[in-house]
């Protein structure tokens, strides 16, 4: 197998017959296409707990919930992301097979070579979505969530939870146990004020 560079440049028609070609996912960031890092089997694990936990919750709805390989449109022809979840309700992604343009909920799962991005320009890109009410980011070395939740007036407002604590989903009228989240997850340490 021929090794890729990290960062090639092509033109967005040329990024999606190529991409659906590949064995693994690639970003698109006007004109730039990014190889996406592996994850570890925790961050799979935390990853396939949320799915599930949503994707029961929203069973008799008409939500639909993706994991990591359907990708988001931020900005047509220009970018698209991989979130490790995200949910949407809004009838118009029903007609797009590839990708979401419509999230009301987006997830990402922490790790270290991703964290700063995630924190930073993923979540200012993401942020441009009008339907996009909530995003959640989960640690995996601790059990903290973040959750931002856009309020009335288009705020992001902050909240963090540990493993004792319950979450609200608004976006999806959806309460989780933290610990539901970290299920076969075991930490290294385990703060009591979590």
């Amino acid at each position: 197998m021929v090794a890729l560079p990290d960062h090639l440049l092509m033109s967005y028609e040329e990024y999606l017959t190529w991409e659906a070609t590949q064995e693994i996912r690639h970003e698109y960031w006007d004109g730039e296409v990014v190889a996406m890092a592996g994850g570890t089997r925790n961050h799979n694990r935390v990853s396939i707990n949320f799915l599930s936990i949503l994707d029961n919750a929203l069973a008799d709805r008409p939500c639909e919930v993706y994991i990591a390989d359907v990708k988001v449109q931020v900005q047509s022809r220009r970018k698209y992301f991989y979130p490790d979840v995200v949910v949407t309700c809004d009838e118009r992604d029903r007609q797009e097979p590839t990708f979401v343009a419509f999230p009301c909920l987006i997830v990402e799962v922490l790790s270290p070579s991703t964290e700063s991005f995630d924190r930073g320009f993923k979540f200012s890109q993401y942020r441009k979505f009008e339907t996009l009410q909530e995003y959640v980011l989960v640690q995996v070395d601790q059990p903290i969530v973040e959750i931002f939740q856009r309020n009335e007036q288009g705020q992001w407002l902050f909240c963090e939870y540990g493993l004792s604590d319950h979450i609200f989903l608004t976006s999806v009228n959806v309460n989780i146990a933290v610990s539901d989240l970290y299920r076969q997850i075991e930490f290294d340490v385990v703060l009591d004020d979590l």
